[in-house]
């Protein structure tokens, strides 16, 4: 049994005729795989080499990127490789470590924004302790547990997903996400429970940790002064901002499971990848034009003839 199971296939079978638009979908997720590694690779760049960017913040909208790139190298790669193959096919084992990196990856997406919003509430509503509570170490320690935590969590799904017999060797989809789930035979109620528990402390916990600290922030500064008003939210709207997008496309991915038979095929392709699309473009786009910072050496670094 453990012999079938090592060279188990699954064919991905949610691919809208990709005989007739194999060039055309591959040129298209390939230019948007660069633009990709190349706007987050920019915008950590850009924290890297100015030293008046090397504050908490700063810190944590790199690792941002860095998570962004390393969430679609989970996905592209495989993808742009299937839309070249006659058979779009992974291999069971292969297909679960794509599941734990696309979770695990985007769990410490959400550990990274509730990081960031703590940094902006000490910062904010703690200005004189700032420098004493968000030191390097305690910088360090959120990085290390947000990539971490969920990765360990994750790996028991996956883990324990290895071990279930199939029944279904298609998976409706483009790449290994929750999917997974509907090729097993049997869905136990305790994984059920165990999956929701995951969830909670990687997804719903640090949302509502944000939702928390930005609105002690809002009322705060609401009774501050203009000034103090126009910088918090200067430096918060992009990560609310950031956060209601992930949230959305996390939304759909866990909700469409359940709809999966009630969806026509293509729109099910085009709102997968959504998920993976917009928002690694999403994040350098909104950091880079909206932090003040940050724009103003990207200005330097794209037109540096402009600057004596």
């Amino acid at each position: 049994m453990d012999d079938e199971i090592n060279v188990t296939y699954i064919t991905l079978g949610g691919y809208v005729e990709v005989d007739k638009y194999r060039y055309v979908y591959f040129f298209s997720m390939f230019i948007v795989y660069i633009l990709i590694i190349c706007s987050n690779s920019t915008i950590v760049y850009i924290i890297w080499v100015h030293p008046n960017l090397h504050e908490p913040m700063y810190v944590f909208i790199a690792a941002l990127s860095v998570n962004s790139v390393l969430f679609s190298t989970a996905v592209y790669p495989k993808l742009l490789n299937d839309f070249l193959s006659e058979k779009q096919t992974i291999s069971y084992s292969a297909c679960l470590f794509q599941f734990h990196l696309f979770y695990s990856l985007g769990g410490s997406e959400f550990l990274l924004l509730a990081a960031m919003s703590y940094d902006r509430y000490v910062s904010i509503c703690k200005p004189l302790q700032y420098h004493t509570i968000m030191t390097k170490n305690t910088v360090s320690v959120f990085l290390g547990l947000a990539w971490i935590v969920p990765a360990c969590q994750i790996a028991v799904p996956a883990g324990l997903s290895a071990k279930e017999k199939l029944c279904s060797f298609i998976l409706k989809g483009i790449f290994c996400n929750n999917t997974v789930y509907k090729l097993q035979c049997v869905i136990s109620g305790a994984r059920v429970v165990r999956d929701m528990i995951i969830m909670l402390n990687v997804a719903l916990v640090p949302v509502l940790f944000i939702l928390f600290t930005y609105t002690r922030i809002f009322i705060i500064t609401y009774r501050s002064s203009r000034e103090v008003r126009r910088k918090a939210a200067q430096t918060c709207l992009p990560h609310l901002i950031v956060l209601i997008n992930f949230s959305c496309l996390c939304a759909y991915d866990v909700i469409i499971v359940g709809l999966e038979p009630d969806f026509p095929k293509t729109v099910h392709l085009i709102m997968t990848l959504q998920v993976i699309l917009y928002h690694p473009l999403f994040n350098p786009i909104m950091y880079g034009l909206k932090m003040k910072e940050i724009s103003k050496h990207l200005k330097t670094f794209f037109s540096p003839a402009k600057i004596k």
